[in-house]
Parts: C-alpha cells; structure tokens; sequence
C-alpha cells in the first residue's frame, strides 16, 4: 500500500517521468519481495531496520549487482523512507544511516565526429517511409542533444520548420526549445510528406509507425543500435550516446558551456560540465600528438 502511494505521489506530485517511476517501482518491489520471502502481503516498511538493509545489500553483491545498481537501489528506498517520513509519521529513515563508498563517475562516452558524419552523409532511399524515420531519428538525436524519452514523445504540433525549433517535454515536465538548423529542417519536411501519404489516422506523436501508431524505446534503441554497430569506436550505441556526441561536439566547436546546459535541459550546470572532461582529454590527445616537444621522449 504504501509503496503504491509512493509512486503516486513521485509520478503526480514531483511529476518524475514515467520511466523513473518504473525504476523506482521495480527497485522497491525487489527489495519488499526480499524482506518478506516473496510474500508481498506481508510487507511492513514501518518495522524495518538498517539491519535488516544492510542484509539486503550484502545479497545483492553476494549476487554480483553492479555497484552502481547497488547504489541506486539504495536512494530508491532512501526516497521511500522520507516520503513516510513526510506524510505517515515515521520518525527516522533507516537507510539514511547506511553510507556507501563512492563510486568514481565514468566519463560519457561519445562518438568521433567523424563517424556520426560519415553515418549521417551516406545516401538512402527518399522514397522509403522507413528508411528516411530512421535516418531523421539519428540526425534528430544527434543534432538536438533530446532524450530518448522526449524523441518518443515528441508531438508533430512542437516541430516548427518555419522558426526551425523542437518544444520538447523533459524531465519534471519541464518545457525547453532547441534550435535546429536547415539539413534537419529538410529532412523533417520530407519525413512528414512520406508520413503523411502512408500513415492514416495517426496519433500526436511526430514519430510513428506505418501503422499510425506511437514509436516504443525498444524499437528506438535498436534503430540507433543496428545503424551504429561495428561502424563507430564507441563501447556503447545507443540513443544517449548520440546526446553524448551533441554535447561533447557542441563544446569542442566552441559553445558557451551555459546554452549547451539548457539545450540538454540538465537542472544543475555540474552535469553538463562532466563534458569538459571530455573536451579537454581531447585537446591534450591532440597535443601530444601533434606538438613536436611533447613528441619527445620525457618531453
């Protein structure tokens, strides 16, 4: 019940997205299974203990959970505890008490630039609907820096050719307009011709399947996945690793670190300046490549 109530109040109150939610659903789940047996009926959060956490931690490592999927687990019921302590009188948060070691942040990872651009320059087929979706998906992503989340739903009404703009919906149902320039506006105008002619009854939605309806994540990921695979140096194709490359190039090229922040809708300028790490690992490579002292030995 009160796990239910949680999610409520996340999903309504604090307006998280609805792939958080799950997170957050399937994290709380997992642990209330574990502290009843796999009894869900008898679960009752006001009766555990740091103990009975510090247990459920050692299970999940026992059972070799990343790190980080540990640490995430955590703050999901150290969420739950303040929301009971907020509003059903619980008078201290048991997890608040269990302190992990911190985990040193990887660095995003990206795509040279050109890869995205030797991708991006090859010729397709005009004629065919799904082949020009799936090369606007790429571009779309790769030129705006959005979500896999706000690229899914992404209505047709918040795509403006004639201003060359996206409102996109991001996290919090916060509103933000990206810009975008004339190769995507192009393709956009040509997407929606063969959209239009296929397509009957469609939804609101900018992206769809020949059948009118909605695009899922899963087919998302595996348009980006299989036109990415083997052909980019990147550990990792997907969606957010395009959002990755957007940054990382915008930077590179000279962006004022602070509009960079507010076309990727990051709340805090710490998250958009894990970028510059990037960029300046980049310049150095550069360096001792190309500058004739730091090609000497000791140099």
């Amino acid at each position: 019940m009160h796990i239910d109530s949680f999610l409520t109040y996340i999903r309504c109150e604090l307006n998280l997205s609805a792939h958080t939610v799950l997170s957050y659903k399937t994290d709380l789940e997992q642990w209330r299974n574990y502290c009843t047996h796999n009894n869900p009926a008898e679960f009752s959060p006001l009766d555990i203990t740091s103990g009975d956490l510090r247990q459920w931690i050692s299970h999940l490592a026992n059972i070799n959970s990343n790190p980080r999927t540990i640490r995430r687990k955590l703050q999901s019921v150290r969420a739950f505890y303040n929301y009971l302590m907020r509003y059903h009188g619980l008078k201290s948060n048991p997890a608040a008490e269990i302190i992990l070691a911190k985990i040193d942040k990887s660095l995003p990872v990206y795509i040279r630039p050109a890869e995205t651009s030797a991708i991006l320059s090859e010729e397709w087929d005009h004629d065919d609907y799904i082949e020009t979706r799936n090369r606007l998906i790429l571009l779309m992503f790769y030129s705006t820096g959005i979500r896999c989340s706000e690229l899914m739903t992404l209505l047709d009404a918040n795509v403006d050719t004639v201003r060359s703009e996206l409102k996109v919906l991001g996290k919090r149902n916060k509103e933000r307009i990206i810009p975008f320039g004339k190769e995507l506006s192009e393709m956009i105008t040509l997407y929606r011709q063969l959209r239009d002619d296929i397509v009957e009854s469609p939804e609101p939605q900018f992206f769809l399947r020949p059948t009118g309806e909605p695009l899922y994540r899963n087919l998302i990921y595996k348009v980006v996945h299989r036109t990415l695979s083997g052909r980019v140096h990147s550990s990792r194709q997907s969606p957010h690793v395009l959002r990755h490359s957007f940054a990382t190039d915008m930077l590179n090229n000279g962006a004022d670190i602070n509009a960079v922040q507010q076309l990727l809708g990051h709340q805090s300028l710490a998250t958009t300046q894990m970028y510059t790490h990037i960029t300046y690992r980049e310049l150095k490579h550069n360096y001792e490549l190309a500058h004739p002292r730091a090609l000497k030995k000791g140099g």
